[in-house]
């Protein structure tokens, strides 16, 4: 009988297309090695994105597809993954601790936004990645409420700050350092200073991913984080009635001109289901973010639904991922994750950190 080849393995792996990806794993240069010996086939699969909730049950299809191909008697799959710095905006470098910053943004309020972000970053937390959030809306910081986080952040040495911790993990806002219900009655550039302060003197600990929970708009700050903060991709948040489509586009273009990659789009209470006889309804409108996505050709990453679960959950300080980790809802968060960084983990690597800093000295 023949011996068995890489190349007919490789083949059968490539008939399983990863939904994260879009790609199957030879392509997305996932298999990292295929070791034969006689009719035992050991494959070891490195995704770059973090995937706890679905390792077991992709080691089960590529097993089955690798055990299909004729001569193989047993295989044997191994399925790990590992993060890396993404490259961001040409005149930026990555901030020291976090390989990645996602920034997560709507064209107008009222769309779900910061509790999309606080998901996210949780659901990446449940898929096994090292997660912070920080939160950018000063002039109304709701982080701190939804986490259920309240006091001031230590500072060991006077000048930076530790950051929060919350459901295993860490996190930032202007609401830790003022009082609940202190309006913030700043011009722009104070804001944005204060954005870059909460950002650059934050001791985030050994991050794979800062979420960015942006205020609504195009406006100060959203400006500042695209010209001085190191950006690795945004998600855009939208609802599907044609108001809110019409403001997510504009948050589209404008991160299209500061050469920020938009990773996906959320259509967030996309339908509401009747709690009571479990009739589905389009409230706002049917299909607009798959819409958008398409004519604009970046990837709908998922649909959520109206749900007074999501509100509860999160006003009451235990967001949805965390409350309920079972249920449908956390698990469409979870795949909203996933796709996020997997579309991520196709960009470009940054190798900022493997360049050493030249120092001139006059001796």
């Amino acid at each position: 009988m023949a011996e068995l080849t890489k190349e007919q393995i490789e083949d059968a792996i490539k008939g399983y297309i990863e939904p994260a990806l879009g790609k199957d794993l030879v392509q997305a240069k996932a298999v990292k090695g295929i070791d034969i010996a006689g009719d035992q086939v050991k494959v070891t699969i490195e995704l770059g994105f973090p995937c706890d909730g679905i390792k077991d049950e992709l080691a089960a299809k590529i097993k089955q597809a690798v055990e299909g191909v004729d001569g193989v008697s047993a295989a044997e799959v191994s399925v790990g993954w590992k993060v890396t710095a993404h490259s961001v905006q040409k005149a930026l470098k990555p901030i020291d601790n976090v390989k990645n910053i996602i920034a997560v943004a709507s064209g107008k309020g009222g769309v779900g936004k910061s509790t999309t972000a606080v998901n996210l970053a949780l659901a990446l937390v449940a898929e096994g990645a090292k997660v912070g959030v920080l939160d950018a809306d000063i002039y109304g910081p709701s982080q701190p409420r939804m986490l259920g986080v309240s006091g001031q952040p230590e500072s060991k040495d006077g000048k930076t700050l530790e950051p929060m911790l919350a459901h295993g993990m860490q996190a930032m806002s202007i609401g830790f350092l003022i009082d609940e219900e202190t309006p913030m009655i700043w011009r722009g550039p104070m804001v944005t200073q204060a954005l870059e302060q909460l950002l650059n003197d934050t001791n985030w600990d050994d991050l794979d991913y800062l979420v960015i929970d942006l205020p609504p708009g195009t406006g100060d700050t959203q400006l500042t984080l695209a010209q001085k903060v190191p950006v690795s991709g945004a998600v855009i948040v939208t609802t599907p009635q044609d108001i809110a489509l019409l403001d997510a586009r504009k948050g589209f273009k404008m991160f299209e001109k500061v050469e920020v990659p938009v990773l996906g789009i959320v259509e967030n209470m996309s339908i509401h289901i009747c709690s009571n006889c479990g009739h589905e309804e389009h409230i706002f409108g049917e299909g607009g973010g798959n819409r958008m996505a398409e004519q604009y050709g970046v990837d709908f990453l998922g649909a959520l639904p109206l749900d007074i679960r999501i509100r509860e959950e999160t006003d009451g300080g235990k967001p949805t991922v965390v409350a309920e980790p079972d249920a449908r809802i956390s698990q469409i968060y979870r795949e909203i994750a996933r796709k996020t960084a997997g579309k991520l983990s196709l960009q470009a690597k940054s190798y900022a950190a493997k360049f050493p800093n030249i120092v001139i000295q006059n001796n």
